[in-house]
């Protein structure tokens, strides 16, 4: 049986790690309704921009001269997977989910005889996969240094990867990431990023035909590569007020079972004194009797 000094120890400790559990869940709190308004106001951008490249590629199809950010480089042999997690924890398996989608993946396509590049964006991600894909990671981009995500930040990772493109690295892009639903639901997912996807019912569901100026083929070549940057943009807003989410829900799990620890100890730590007090008095009294 644990000694009275014991059980006041780990008491204190429990309590003092009741502390630190509020103290997150209430900063979460703090951060999550910014995180799920931005990540709710990026997403219409983000789909009205996949669907003007729908319907402006549409016009493009068969066309020698497209973009190969559209048509692609006519084969799918590499593929860039972009595993993208927070920096930190203490929120759940949010970004295990992430991962586990990102390695399900990687052995899906190494099945099919494709070559698979990692670019990392995000701590988490990055320490989990270099323990069994450390020769597959190309790139790991950070952001522990940021306070609030941006567009500029964005803009670096999409110009990263056309560059990566340009040079010939890959030939199929995807972005993993989690896609925020509410607090208590973050659905890991995967996105084709390039070539970029064109549904044939996105570019003809309106029924109406338009007439670019200039033509289509300039117009994309201006909004295409804006479109990378634009996606990854949405998918860093998801993944940060999925993060804020789950870490809400870990922290209050948290506290709760802190809380039933302390009580479980509490009784534990009665019913020891009052076991001791007891056996104290008997033995006075029978030191008096035998007087």
């Amino acid at each position: 049986m644990a000694s009275l000094k014991a059980l006041r120890n780990r008491i204190a400790s429990v309590k003092a790690t009741r502390k630190i559990t509020k103290a997150q869940q209430m900063v979460a709190a703090a951060k999550f309704r910014r995180a799920q308004d931005a990540a709710v106001a990026a997403r219409p951008y983000a789909d009205k921009m996949g669907q003007v490249i729908a319907s402006l590629a549409g016009g493009m199809k068969g066309n020698a001269g497209a973009s190969p950010l559209l048509s692609g480089t006519g084969k799918d042999d590499v593929h860039l997977l972009i595993v993208a997690t927070a920096d930190r924890g203490l929120c759940g398996a949010f970004n295990t989910n992430i991962v586990r989608l990102a390695r399900h993946k990687i052995e899906e396509l190494q099945a099919q005889g494709k070559k698979v590049l990692i670019l990392t964006v995000g701590r988490k991600g990055r320490d989990q996969l270099k323990r069994q894909y450390e020769k597959l990671i190309l790139e790991s981009i950070e952001f522990t240094h940021v306070k609030r995500i941006s567009f500029a930040n964005a803009a670096e990772i999409g110009q990263r990867v056309l560059e990566l493109y340009a040079e010939g690295k890959f030939d199929v892009a995807t972005v993993i990431y989690s896609k925020f639903r509410s607090v208590i639901s973050q659905v890991p997912t995967a996105t084709q990023l390039i070539p970029a996807p064109v549904e044939e019912k996105a570019s003809t569901q309106t029924g109406v035909t338009y007439d670019y100026e200039p033509d289509e083929g300039e117009i994309l070549a201006d909004l295409l590569p804006r479109n990378v940057s634009v996606q990854i943009f949405r998918v860093l807003l998801e993944n940060v007020a999925g993060e804020f989410g789950a870490k809400m829900t870990a922290m209050d799990g948290a506290t709760r079972n802190a809380g039933e620890v302390i009580d479980k100890l509490t009784l534990q730590y009665n019913r020891t004194r009052q076991a001791q007090i007891t056996k104290e008095l008997i033995e006075i009294i029978s030191g008096a009797e035998a007087l």
